[in-house]
C-alpha cells in the first residue's frame, strides 16, 4: 500500500502540531461528523497543543471504507495510534457519537496504562443511558429530514437526492452505534477530570440522563447548560473551550 492509501485509512489525523508537544487534544466527532470538524480550533488553543481529530471510516477520505462495527472498535483503533505516539499530557473531546466514542478511548488507553489527563464531552447521554433510540431504523426520508431539522444536514444539499444517496448509509450506521451502545456493566472508573455540556433545547438529551457523566470517573466533574439546539455546543464554542483549555493546561508545562 502506498503512502497516499495508508494515510487515508489512518484513525488519527493531525490538525495543526507541534515541533515538540506539551499537550494533546483528540476530539471524535459526531455521526456524520469528520476531522475537519475541528480545524478551526488551532487558533484558540494554547502554545504548544497539539490538535488532533478522528476519521471514521466510511466519511470524507474514508469513504469507500465500510462504517465501523461498534464504538468500542473505534475506540481500540485510535487508542492503538495513540500509543504510538510520543507519550504528553492528553485530553479527549467527543460530541454526540464522538462523546461515547472518546469515553470508551479513555477506558482503553487507562487499561493500558497510558492514561488520559482528562475527558471533555458533549450532546451526549451519559453511558448507559445513550441507549435505546429508533432513528437508526426510520426510512431514508424520515431520517434526512429528521438529522435536517436538528441542524444536521447543511441547508446547501438538502434537496440533493444523489448526495442523500451517499451520506445516508454511514450516517444510519453510526447513529446506530450511538442507539445500540452499551458499556460494560461495571466498568473500572476513569481517574481523570470529567467535564459535561449539553444544550438544553437538544431533543436528543436531557438533564437526568446527562448527569451520569460525573459517575465514570473518580476524578472532578462537572455538567454545564446553556440554551440551543444539539450542535449548539459547537456553533459557539467559546465555553466549551474554555474547559477545554484548563484541562490541557492543568498541571502542565508551558512553553
Amino acid at each position: 500500500m502506498n503512502r497516499e492509501r495508508a494515510q487515508e485509512r489512518n484513525w488519527v489525523r493531525v490538525i495543526s502540531g507541534a515541533e515538540r508537544p506539551t499537550a494533546r487534544l483528540v476530539c471524535f466527532p459526531y455521526s456524520g461528523g469528520t476531522a475537519t470538524t475541528y480545524r478551526d480550533w488551532s487558533a484558540a488553543l494554547p502554545a504548544g497543543v497539539e490538535l488532533l481529530a478522528v476519521q471514521y471510516p466510511g466519511q470524507a477520505d474514508r469513504i469507500r471504507e465500510s462504517p465501523a462495527d461498534s464504538v468500542t472498535a473505534i475506540a481500540s483503533c485510535v487508542a492503538a495510534e495513540l500509543s504510538r505516539r510520543e507519550p504528553v499530557r492528553c485530553v479527549l473531546y467527543g460530541h454526540s457519537l464522538g462523546a461515547l466514542a472518546a469515553y470508551e478511548t479513555a477506558r482503553r488507553l487507562q487499561a493500558d496504562g497510558r492514561p488520559a489527563h482528562g475527558l471533555v464531552v458533549s450532546g451526549s447521554l451519559a453511558p448507559g443511558q445513550a441507549h435505546g433510540g429508533r432513528l437508526h431504523l426510520t426510512d431514508d426520508a424520515e431520517l434526512w429530514s429528521t438529522l435536517r431539522d436538528f441542524g444536521g444536514i447543511d441547508p446547501s444539499i438538502a434537496d440533493d437526492l444523489e448526495l442523500r444517496e451517499l451520506l445516508l448509509p454511514p450516517l444510519r450506521a453510526y447513529i446506530g452505534l450511538t442507539e445500540t451502545y452499551r458499556p460494560p456493566t461495571r466498568p473500572e472508573p476513569l481517574d481523570c477530570p470529567v467535564h459535561c455540556h449539553y444544550n438544553t433545547e437538544d431533543p436528543l438529551v436531557d438533564a437526568a440522563r446527562v448527569a451520569p457523566w460525573t459517575a465514570v470517573t473518580t476524578g472532578p466533574t462537572s455538567v454545564r447548560a446553556r440554551p440551543g439546539s444539539h450542535f449548539g455546543v459547537l456553533l459557539e464554542p467559546t465555553e466549551l473551550l474554555a474547559d477545554i483549555t484548563g484541562v490541557l493546561l492543568e498541571g502542565a508545562t508551558r512553553p
